[in-house]
């Protein structure tokens, strides 16, 4: 038998190469993934164990959970003095204590007057030392020139370098978030920092003194102090050392713990590009199982006589069954096997788009680890066997006696059992999602994911009987359009309405999830404009094109503007309030008022004192706190106590849980640097003047940009149409395996219907209007997956709408055109999709076709 299933698979080796395609894209996905994310893991574990000192001393309270802000630690007003330093550098155990300066917010500016880096991954300000890093590593490595001797001189990570264009000896402009907003300094060196990538970050080394300067409120002091072991001295051991000298309201880490801790919030931010590519490494994998279920369907039903002949000289039902899983086992494993080469090269490209987002893994080789390889094989074997296990089961009811038959078809088997646990899955879908939707269990949005599963796949169980009047009112164009031909193109794709339905579905899942994708992401920038046509009131609004911090110095420019009135700042900074640690908004209560509306529901805005907090009311329910009670808000080490004295809803302009004053902020000693700054003009102001002079003002610096309410709401927009793009390409992965299910689901019907078509070909019918007649069935199929992926998109699109009104997409858009285009794409698919069928069914000899048994 093995031998038997052996020479089956080199006979139909050609049918089953489109199956062997759908498992190997479906495994590039899953082992793509984790190449990537695995690459990534190294990348930032390379850049947090490069950037910490044996032992870190910074300004914060000894049970200070994060002190001041991981590794690179972002400078605080508060800083360590000089005269720690030396002592530190007395302790037992140490054999130096170096201090640094280290900051976010700094960025070179290239030849073309555009900004090196930023658009997630930070610009970083540090101050050179000679202090090696932890473990006797190097803190930087010099690549040419020298290090910075002087006000005046900085070196360059030598990939900033590059992308910016500067040499030793130019002048380079840099932007800082500072006291000066730009300042231009000599490029004497380049540098890798960390000894590993920066994931896109880019680093600026300035002179100790001259960082001191630039970014320490008087000039004095340093951010942290590393303190290096001495040979034989373990961290723990220094650790204790530095400890029993330090001072109130320092705190001290070893260099491993706080690279580890940096790592472990690293890789929670990042967890979900993991999930995220693994959920469409799955989507891609259950349109290729629908692409399994069909081939080997169709396989299985034209190879009944063969199967019969098996059975006849002895075969038993087990038998036949098991050598169909062992042909699937052997196509999943070649498939797999190539799906994780393929894998490799898809996290090239994976890693190539993150790249143009900001995150630089270029000089990060690609890790390919064993737990890869092996769960990327057995996935595509487990899809491949399970996907064919029915059909297996088909084949080994095939009786001996049906090899005598010269028309031996196995039998489909009635819709009944198909349609009743169709609609047993779509109505427990259906009460998933409206559970999900009234708010059932602890985790709604898991209520209404399962539910959407369970409409998906009962709706692809009863396709064959959902998809009859599409095909109706296919067949209807078609018969005036065509005539006999279109005719046939409908019973054609009605003949077999199990096979029709299974290849309509796999096209159904990756538009239904287009379909989704599409309200969604239209209805969240109909929100977004929304929100801010609501919540904003400003003229001009001035903000980061980063997303980061910016000098207060620009904002205080734009105040002496001639024709401003008001400019409202807002700041923002990571606190812990009441223990909890969360990103926190600094404004002036009495200009927010002016420039925003804030949706209050208790307590008074107005009355935020400085120390005082104004929490967003799913924050304060979280605490347990309500307006009037006492809270303490600490940043690094420092601390204040006050009241909370409202809560509010999360708005475009307090977008944060947390509302603190500008003057709390300075209490605790955030760095004075800017995120938004709201303008209003002056009445009777002329606007296109005031604009002109507004972008001058920041015209020499690409680190920010001025916008009206309009060109504002543009500007938040782009990242919800780069996310769709991103989600386009990757679902089209699993429109590409549909498409290949339409191709192999035609190509297998060729191979069935040879004499039909020679019979047919004898009485007159043309190539030409045999080819547009298998093009006219496929185009049925395609259309009816499309059909059915955009009414399934449509009301998934809407459940999930209605669940996240709560978190800010309270606006449904439903983008028509686009969906109609869809259906329209879809049609031209699949006109293509018959492209090859079609060629080779019209060349097929009418003779040796008429004589095909």
């Amino acid at each position: 038998m093995l031998r038997a299933t052996l020479r089956g698979i080199l006979a139909h080796k050609v049918r089953l190469l489109l199956s062997g395609v759908a498992v190997v894209l479906g495994v590039a996905f899953v082992a793509g993934s984790y190449v990537f994310t695995d690459t990534l893991d190294r990348a930032f574990t390379g850049l947090t164990s490069g950037a910490v000192g044996d032992v870190i001393v910074r300004p914060g309270s000894a049970d200070e959970s994060g002190g001041g802000g991981g590794p690179l630690g972002a400078a605080a007003v508060r800083t360590v003095p000089e005269d720690l330093v030396t002592t530190l550098a007395g302790v037992p155990g140490a054999a130096r204590a170096d201090g640094r300066v280290t900051t976010f917010g700094t960025f070179v500016v290239d030849r073309q007057g555009k900004l090196v880096g930023g658009g997630g991954p930070p610009g970083i300000g540090v101050s050179y030392s000679s202090g090696p890093a932890a473990n006797g590593t190097p803190s930087a490595t010099l690549v040419s020139g020298r290090f910075p001797a002087a006000s005046g001189e900085i070196v360059l990570d030598a990939t900033s370098a590059q992308r910016s264009g500067w040499l030793i000896g130019d002048t380079v402009p840099l932007l800082t978030a500072g006291a000066q907003p730009r300042i231009e300094a000599t490029l004497v060196g380049t540098a890798e920092f960390g000894g590993s990538s920066l994931v896109g970050a880019s680093v600026v080394m300035f002179d100790a003194r001259q960082a001191q300067q630039l970014f320490l409120d008087g000039g004095t002091g340093w951010s942290t102090v590393w303190v290096t072991a001495a040979a034989g001295t373990t961290q723990d051991q220094l650790l204790r050392s530095v400890q029993a000298v330090l001072p109130e309201g320092f705190r001290a880490d070893t260099g491993d713990a706080t690279s580890a801790r940096a790592a472990t919030r690293i890789d929670e931010a990042l967890s979900f590009v993991t999930t995220f590519l693994l959920v469409f490494a799955g989507v891609a994998l259950t349109v290729g199982a629908f692409l399994i279920v069909n081939t080997f369907s169709i396989l299985v039903a034209q190879r009944s006589r063969e199967l019969a002949l098996l059975r006849a000289i002895g075969a038993s039902r087990r038998q036949v069954a098991r050598s169909v899983l062992v042909e699937a086992g052997i196509v999943g494993l070649v498939g797999s096997a190539l799906g994780v080469g393929l894998g490799v090269l898809l996290a090239i490209g994976i890693r190539a788009v993150f790249g143009r987002v900001g995150l630089d893994l270029g000089s990060t080789p690609l890790v390919l680890e064993a737990r890869t390889v092996v769960v990327a094989l057995a996935v595509g074997v487990l899809v491949t066997v399970v996907s064919a296990y029915l059909p297996a089961r088909r084949a080994g009811r095939v009786p001996p006696v049906a090899a005598m038959r010269d028309d031996a078809v196995l039998a489909e088997g009635g819709l009944r059992w198909r349609v009743a646990v169709g609609a047993l899955l779509l109505l427990a879908g259906v009460v998933g999602i409206v559970g999900g939707l009234l708010g059932w269990g602890s985790e709604p949005t898991y209520v209404l994911g399962v539910g959407t599963f369970g409409v998906l796949v009962g709706t692809a169980l009863l396709s064959p009987v959902l998809g009859r009047p599409v095909l109706g009112v296919l067949g209807a164009l078609y018969r005036r359009a065509f005539g006999a031909v279109g005719r046939m193109a409908e019973q054609n794709a009605r003949r077999n309405p199990r096979r029709t339905g299974a290849t309509a579905s796999a096209l159904m899942i990756g538009v239904s999830l287009v379909t989704l994708m599409s309200v969604l992401g239209a209805s969240a920038k109909a929100s977004l404009d929304k929100s801010l046509a609501e919540d904003i009131v400003a003229d001009y609004v001035v903000s980061s094109v980063v997303g980061q911090g910016f000098s207060a110095a620009i904002t205080d420019a734009v105040e002496k503007v001639p024709g401003v009135d008001e400019v409202v700042r807002v700041r923002g900074a990571r606190v812990e309030v009441a223990g909890d640690r969360e990103f926190a908004t600094g404004v002036d209560p009495a200009g927010v008022v002016r420039v925003a509306r804030p949706d209050v529901t208790a307590g008074s805005l107005e009355a935020l004192r400085d120390g005082d907090v104004a929490l967003s009311t799913s924050q304060a329910a979280d605490l347990g706190l309500r307006v009037g009670d006492t809270v303490t808000t600490t940043f690094a080490g420092a601390e204040v106590e006050g009241r909370v004295v409202a809560t509010y809803e999360p708005d475009a302009v307090l977008q944060s849980d947390v509302t603190l004053t500008l003057g709390t902020f300075d209490e605790l000693g955030v760095p004075p640097t800017d995120r938004t700054a709201f303008v209003v003009a002056q009445p009777g102001t002329d606007r296109p003047a005031l604009k002109k002079a507004l972008d001058a003002t920041v015209a020499d610096l690409p680190l920010v940009g001025v916008a009206d309410q309009a060109e504002f709401a543009a500007e938040q927009r782009k990242p919800i149409d780069q996310l769709l793009f991103i989600v386009y390409a990757l679902l089209g992965l699993a429109v590409v395996i549909a498409v290949l299910g339409i191709v192999n689901t035609l190509a297998l019907s060729v191979v069935e219907r040879v004499r039909e078509i020679g019979l047919l070909r004898a009485v007159g019918l043309s190539r030409r209007q045999l080819r547009t007649m298998l093009r006219l069935e496929s185009v049925a199929i395609a259309v009816l997956g499309a059909v059915l992926g955009v009414v399934l998109g449509l009301v998934f699109a809407v459940a999930l709408q209605r669940s996240l009104a709560d978190d800010g997409i309270d606006v449904l858009s439903v983008p028509w055109l686009q969906l109609v285009g869809f259906v329209a794409l879809a049609a031209v698919v699949g006109v293509l999709a018959a492209v090859w069928p079609g060629r080779r069914a019209a060349r097929l000899d009418v003779l040796r076709a008429i004589a095909t048994e």
